[in-house]
């Protein structure tokens, strides 16, 4: 491989495609720009102001580059509100939301770890732990078919899950979650500011999952370089791992797109070498291809969320590279897209500069509550 600069590519290579609004978005940066700050302060200032979530305001998601506009991903009927994220973001971080009052929902996705916890495999109530990596909540608006394996459809389905898992919050039905807030004074009286009515799971999931749409990454090295916006946002490095990235490396077969992922799920051979193999997907597909296929995950503040993989194995992004360099672990399941890659040394240094470069902004403003519902 050539050692000359890589230059930004006539079109958006990573499965966008120049259109009008790219264009229009030229044009009216300025301006867009200053609605977008005017609007979205309404939750970006959520964790340096204590006030109370009890306005139904509504909240336009801020766009950030290099993302798609993520109010485009929001369900039918669904309008948030600055009480709704706002009660969202207390629900999020109250450990009375666990049966033993030890675990919140930031617990295992911490906030100044980019949402993840830093652990092979979570711990839950009673110090219990699990089998599976907790993935970050950023970019999360944009999920399809969530968890590892794709049993929750919704983010609403996915945020009140772990709430009834005997490992994690450990309540035993919903019902015991709803008893428990109900006998906050506080929740009873922010429910029925933000939602008109007492507390009921279905509410409680959506301010859980309409906080974590607020969750954003985007406007990284890579995107300011992509989109030209800054031709040295990029080492000399990280513009050839770019390249590795969609040529020779193969990795934007399955982290294409914005969101550096196709919400697919595919088997790698993760924990065919051992004596214990988690079937993935097919638990819930109970379809043969699906054996042993997991979820890809973004590749968005991917630097930020060691360890890797759905068991948490690897620490190191480098450790990555070599596992994908070596064509993963051959077991009869494996996807037809793993093979071995023939990377030098350079290469898997230069990948991983341009992967380090996919570190963006949008999630930092989120900060634990000074104090919560009594």
């Amino acid at each position: 491989m050539g050692r000359d600069v890589c230059l930004p590519p006539a079109r958006r290579s990573t499965g966008r495609n120049i259109d009008m609004r790219i264009v229009l978005g030229s044009i009216l940066t300025i301006s867009t720009w200053a609605i977008i700050q005017f609007v979205g302060a309404s939750y970006a200032t959520a964790g340096t102001q204590e006030k109370p979530p009890s306005t139904r305001t509504p909240v336009v998601l801020k766009s950030l580059l290099g993302l798609e506009n993520p109010n485009d991903r929001l369900l039918a009927g669904n309008v948030l509100t600055e009480g709704q994220i706002q009660l969202g973001r207390l629900l999020f971080f109250d450990k009375r939301l666990s049966i033993d009052r030890s675990i919140a929902c930031a617990s295992c996705h911490i906030a100044t770890t980019a949402f993840t916890d830093s652990r092979p495999v979570s711990r839950g109530v009673r110090g219990l732990t699990g089998d599976r990596n907790a993935p970050t909540v950023i970019n999360r608006v944009f999920g399809k078919q969530l968890f590892w394996d794709g049993r929750a459809a919704t983010l609403e389905e996915q945020s009140l899950g772990p709430l009834v898992n005997s490992v994690e919050h450990g309540f035993l039905v919903y019902d015991d979650v709803v008893k428990t807030l109900r006998s906050i004074r506080g929740y009873r009286k922010l429910f029925m500011e933000v939602f008109s009515e007492n507390i009921t799971i279905e509410n409680v999931g959506i301010a859980l999952a309409n906080f974590q749409r607020t969750i954003l990454s985007g406007n990284s090295p890579v995107d300011r370089f992509d989109y030209g916006v800054d031709l040295n946002a990029l080492t000399q490095s990280a513009q050839r791992g770019f390249r590795v990235f969609q040529g020779k490396g193969r990795c934007i077969r399955c982290h294409a797109g914005p969101n550096y992922t196709d919400e697919q799920f595919h088997n790698l051979g993760i924990g065919w070498e051992s004596s214990h193999v988690d079937l993935g997907r097919y638990a819930i597909t109970h379809q043969p291809e699906d054996i042993g296929a997991f979820k890809t995950p973004t590749l968005r503040e991917i630097s930020r969320t060691a360890p890797y993989m759905h068991d948490g194995r690897f620490n190191t992004l480098r450790e990555v590279i070599n596992f994908y360099n070596h064509g993963g672990v051959k077991n009869p399941f494996q996807d037809n897209t793993i093979g071995s890659l023939f990377l030098s040394d350079e290469e898997r240094e230069d990948l991983e500069a341009f992967l380090t470069a996919l570190n963006g902004e949008g999630w930092q403003h989120v900060l634990p509550p000074a104090s919560f519902p009594k």
